[in-house]
């Protein structure tokens, strides 16, 4: 027993070395062997690990300067749950391990790591040039809402009363027991502040000083915000008490043009979706029970999870009159004659963030589409010294500046505190869409190795060629990236004319289920009851077709979308 487990302790030492002097084709054949063995090994090589790791540590002090950077890293191994065994449990780890986000010690809130927060920085950039080539600008209103603000739209303040966090007082004060901190009673706010759960009041309220005459409107605002909702079930980028979104305010001089704004809208997400994410949608009205609250009309964005469940990546919003005539915001016509103006609202979120990982990502890790990608190309020399890693990075200096000149982001990792190996299997979990690697029998014959994340393919390319290659195979891998999605979503929308029909499609197969649906609140409400199922939209421009609700048997002239969905 001592003698087998002192031999593991010394391949786990062992394999830590830098490995040199051969192609990035051979180190990713040993990266592969040691994977497998290490999935065999896992459990007995950990058990070892932690009864001898302090005895070895004592006996090769001289040493122990080498450890941190490389033996434990030896169990940073990927190591995500099989996500055809447990989707949620796969999804949490990946975003864990991933570097997207982790569990903060607020209850319910998420800290954004760098590197998913650069994700979301390159979402947010293409969403605000897209909102300001439609003619919108960006301001700022309030983190904290009068409670009064709320009671003057009756139906806004029911959809989110449940879920408002809400400040009482200003001020804290030492304990007299000596117990820390207390709120200190004397300081009640004369009216509590809602911290925003969303911001129609405040704007609105806001508005009625902007706008006086039809010379005013247009008004086209977004905000880039945090908003809280007191969830009590959380989960990561998908639902969590505080989220970052941008949210968008518009007044129009009439319903047409209000209306004409919320499709527009509309429309951007869905080109967003599907050309930036890689994500098709479904584009479509929500029912009058699953509208925004406050609103006269919802439009949206659907998308489909590998799990079978849909996603409402997206929400487009009608909003009528009834902002205006809560905080009085009427304007001068060009006949002299005053009016309210009409109102919309839109947005996204971080769930987007949730989305793009359940959409496309496998149990090797990420798989992020190229124009979302903080890193589009990473590079990996290979080396045993630091001569050949100096003519190494020399020979490849061009190609990095060329690729950037071109407009691609690119990362020359030449650490010399991983192997080779753990950087493939760290990018390939961060799900960089093209790995770069050159040894030295790759730079004496001028060739590069290529790897995509998205197919694992693998080719060796001339030096002279690889620029070009690169720029075209990114384009490339966004379209399968998408293709891959589309071909899911299509396999996955299936028909049903009875109720039985119906359940057995959500159980055995998942998906949207296009299905009769009598058109009332309360069936509605019943077949969400009965099968967790909801209507996720009815779908823009679909051909009437009469049938019967396979619920109430009732006439029905349209197929709506149901699923189970986030």
């Amino acid at each position: 027993m001592w003698s087998v487990s002192w031999r593991k302790i010394y391949i786990i030492i062992y394999r830590c070395r830098l490995s040199g002097g051969i192609t990035c084709a051979q180190e990713e054949n040993r990266r592969e062997d040691r994977e497998r063995e290490n999935r065999f090994h896992k459990h007995s090589i950990e058990v070892v690990f932690a009864g001898f790791w302090s005895i070895f540590v004592t006996l090769s002090e001289p040493y122990s300067h080498h450890f941190p950077n490389s033996i434990p890293k030896i169990f940073m191994a990927k190591d995500l749950t099989n996500r055809e065994e447990n989707y949620a449990q796969w999804y949490n780890d990946l975003v864990i391990k991933a570097d997207l986000a982790e569990n903060s010690a607020v209850r319910g809130c998420m800290v954004i790591k760098p590197y998913g927060y650069a994700i979301w920085e390159k979402m947010q950039a293409v969403l605000d040039g897209m909102f300001k080539e439609t003619g919108h600008q960006n301001a700022y209103f309030p983190l904290f809402i009068p409670k009064s603000f709320f009671s003057k739209e009756a139906s806004h303040v029911d959809g989110f009363a449940k879920e408002c966090a809400v400040v009482t007082h200003y001020r804290l004060k030492n304990d007299p027991d000596g117990k820390g901190v207390v709120v200190d009673e004397d300081a009640k706010l004369e009216e509590e502040l809602i911290v925003r759960p969303t911001s129609e009041t405040i704007i609105w309220n806001t508005y009625k000083n902007w706008i006086q005459s039809y010379r005013d409107l247009p008004l086209l605002i977004n905000q880039w915000a945090n908003v809280v909702r007191w969830e009590m079930r959380t989960r990561l980028f998908l639902r969590t008490a505080e989220f970052l979104w941008q949210e968008g305010h518009t007044a129009h001089a009439t319903a047409e043009e209000a209306v004409e704004e919320t499709t527009r809208m509309l429309d951007v997400y869905a080109t967003f979706a599907e050309q930036y994410l890689a994500l098709p949608v479904i584009k479509g009205r929500k029912t009058a029970n699953e509208r925004f609250a406050g609103a006269l009309d919802t439009y949206c964005i659907e998308a489909l999870m590998k799990d079978g469940k849909a996603l409402q990546a997206g929400t487009s919003h009608f909003l009528g009159q009834n902002f205006a005539k809560a905080f009085d915001v009427q304007f001068a016509g060009k006949d002299g004659k005053l009016d309210y103006v009409w109102a919309t609202s839109w947005g996204v979120s971080t769930r987007l963030m949730g989305a793009l990982i359940m959409a496309h990502s496998d149990n090797n890790g990420l798989v992020l589409p190229p124009k979302l990608a903080p890193i589009q190309v990473v590079i990996v020399p290979i080396y045993k010294s630091e001569e050949e890693l100096n003519k190494i990075t020399e020979k490849l200096q061009p190609v990095i500046q060329a690729l950037k000149a071109s407009g691609i982001t690119v990362k020359y990792d030449d650490r010399d505190t991983h192997r080779p190996g753990f950087k493939f299997a760290e990018y390939e979990l961060k799900g960089v869409p093209v790995r770069l690697c050159m040894g030295m029998r790759d730079y004496q014959q001028s060739t590069i190795e290529v790897a995509r994340r998205d197919t694992g393919e693998k080719m060796s390319l001339s030096m002279n060629d690889v620029v070009d290659k690169i720029k075209s195979l990114l384009d490339e891998i966004q379209q399968n990236i998408f293709n891959k999605a589309l071909a899911f979503r299509d396999a996955h929308i299936s028909h049903a004319n009875t109720l039985e029909e119906f359940i057995n499609i959500l159980d055995n197969k998942g998906g949207f289920v296009a299905a009769h649906w009598d058109g009332t609140t309360e069936t509605e409400l019943k077949i969400k009851e009965e099968t967790k199922a909801t209507i996720r939209c009815i779908p823009l421009n679909q051909p009437e077709e009469n049938g019967q609700c396979i619920f109430s048997g009732k006439p029905s002239t349209q197929r709506v979308l149901f699923a189970r969905a986030y």
